[in-house]
């Protein structure tokens, strides 16, 4: 054994260790008196630290699975896509607060008077900051396979497993990767909600920086909040080092591309690893188990389904299709509209119509600034192995930086200048939200092939000729799938840039996420359903309009 092997067979076993003893906390048991209690000494932070951690990744983990299975059924069934992608817009804009509502009471009731309810209420809510745009980027590449793999995999007569495996996650692995990072960074930024909860007046909280850094803004405690802020910045730097960059590095290898880059993203640990023998011991040990598991899954089926399909039998089987679906969706409808008609009438829809239309603007401004001016930065990062090493971590901490973080100086910038909170808003809403058009764009600029950039270097092709013949359609597919998760990630955004709240100051704007805010701390169910309908009516809307259309541009016109 060489001493790298060692180095990481130590560095497995401490992971273990930690994550045993950390978890051992998620068991405990809990009264309602004491779960609202945050203990800010900063000798704590490195234990909440770690709690915050074990949930981020635990969210990924639920994450990339979800993502798989929903993208997966969206691509492979036209039935199935109708409902999915739709059902996707509207969870991709139902806010964290609006799961959390649902999620605390029901977890707390599966497992009562233990603090692993309220556990699984933050990872869930953790989990709906990073499933919608880690599926809309798979599905988006499932959707836009090369066609050369697709016949690759229909004349080699592929299981549908190997199918999977094989061809369409090595081809969607750098954008897959992009996006786990961008929707990691989304976590980070929602951390404060998902970890101090407040719903129906009764206030929860778990260990972790999330919940440290809220009670130190709430306390006014300028101190304490530096000391979140400097331990978010390592923790964010640290995952990036250990976590992200090994696997932006590694999925260089996926690149659809004839000839070699000259250059490539290299990663100090992810060559420690490949110095050492466990990765290759651990694929031998697990070869059997990967073969059994590749000749079970035959009963999927072989890649060889026919491409033409009879038009009758179709018709009829959307035709029932159809019938089913509308039939429930209407059923859902008719009961919605009795429980809000009962308790405060359909009136309650008027004024979320009317506040929901600000922070429209407020999305639309932000996106066009976005896309104006994170697109070329994008593709320059995307085009330079040497400049994505350095600028990783710095965007990864500016993406990863929860906004709540930053509201003593937002508080204070805002009452100096005499900025309102309804302008300032959109300021705090693009911490969370501009990052998606960033993060895409990178991943489709690394996406083009090498060789087809050094065909336009030879051919002397160079400014808005470049920008027009290359550039703009390769990474047009992954601006789109940037744009419509930047678009729900304001909407989201919302509900914590339009009330900003600092020691006994709070300043409130007028739009949709303050008035969802609103909603859930005064536990007023009707208000806060209205308000999510709206919000997802919208959200659904500019997606059919927008989005929508877009997409089907990439799949049809751009798709490499």
């Amino acid at each position: 054994m060489s001493w790298a092997d060692a180095v990481v067979a130590a560095a497995v076993l401490v992971l273990i260790y930690l994550t045993l003893r950390v978890g051992q906390g998620t068991t405990v048991s809990f009264s309602t008196s004491e779960s609202a209690r945050v203990d800010t000494d900063p000798a704590r932070l490195p234990y909440d630290a770690a709690r915050s951690l074990l949930r981020m990744f635990v969210a990924l983990a639920l994450s990339t699975v979800f993502t798989f299975v929903y993208a997966y059924a969206a691509a492979k069934s036209r039935r199935l896509e109708r409902i999915l992608i739709p059902a996707l817009d509207i969870l991709q804009s139902v806010p964290v607060l609006g799961f959390l509502t649902v999620a605390v009471t029901g977890f707390i009731a599966l497992f009562p008077g233990s603090m692993l309810g309220l556990e699984c209420a933050s990872i869930f809510a953790i989990f709906t900051s990073q499933a919608w745009n880690m599926t809309f980027g798979f599905y988006s590449s499932l959707t836009s396979l090369p066609r050369e793999l697709d016949e690759l995999s229909r004349s080699f007569r592929f299981t549908r497993w190997m199918r999977f495996w094989r061809v369409e996650v090595p081809s969607g692995a750098i954008g897959l990767v992009w996006n786990g990072m961008m929707s990691f960074g989304g976590g980070w930024f929602f951390l404060v909600a998902s970890e101090a909860i407040s719903v129906n007046h009764r206030d929860y909280a778990l260990p972790g920086v999330g919940s440290y850094a809220g009670a130190a803004i709430a306390d006014g405690d300028l101190a304490r909040v530096g000391w979140a802020v400097l331990t978010m910045a390592v923790m964010v730097i640290g995952v990036n080092f250990l976590f992200w960059r090994p696997l932006t590095a590694w999925a260089e290898k996926f690149k659809n591309e004839q000839a070699e880059a000259t250059e490539v993203q290299r990663s100090l640990v992810l060559n420690f690893l490949r110095r050492s023998n466990w990765p290759r011991l651990l694929g031998r040990l697990t070869r059997p188990a990967r073969h059994g598991l590749a000749r079970a899954a035959r009963v999927l089926g072989v890649d060889d389904r026919p491409l033409r399909i009879d038009p009758g039998r179709r018709r009829t089987g959307d035709v029932a299709f159809a019938a089913v679906a509308g039939a429930l969706i209407l059923w859902g409808l008719v009961d919605l509209g009795g429980y809000l008609h009962a308790r405060t009438g359909l009136g309650v829809f008027a004024e979320p119509l009317v506040v929901g239309l600000v922070t429209l603007g407020r999305v639309v401004v932000l996106v066009a600034v976005a896309t104006v001016v994170w697109v070329p930065i994008g593709v320059r990062i995307g085009f330079s192995p040497r400049l994505t090493r350095v600028a990783q971590p710095v965007v990864q901490v500016l993406a990863s930086f929860p906004a709540n973080f930053l509201f003593p100086l937002a508080v204070w910038f805002f009452l100096r200048t005499g900025l309102p909170i309804d302008v300032g808003g959109i300021l705090l809403m693009a911490l969370g939200a501009q990052w998606y058009i960033l993060f895409n764009t990178i991943a489709g600029a690394m996406s083009i092939p090498t060789d087809l950039r050094e065909v336009m270097d030879d051919l002397g092709v160079r400014g808005a000729q470049r920008w027009r013949r290359l550039v703009l359609p390769g990474v047009f597919p992954s601006y789109v799938t940037g744009g419509i998760t930047a678009s729900g990630g304001a909407w989201n955004a919302s509900i914590v840039a339009e009330v900003v709240t600092f020691g006994g100051t709070t300043l409130t704007a007028t739009g949709l996420g303050a008035y969802i805010s609103g909603a859930t701390q005064s536990g007023n169910f009707p208000r806060l359903i209205a308000g999510v309908a709206v919000m997802s009516l919208y959200v659904v809307g500019l997606n059919r309009l927008v989005w929508r259309r877009l997409y089907r541009l990439a799949d049809a016109r751009y798709a490499l």
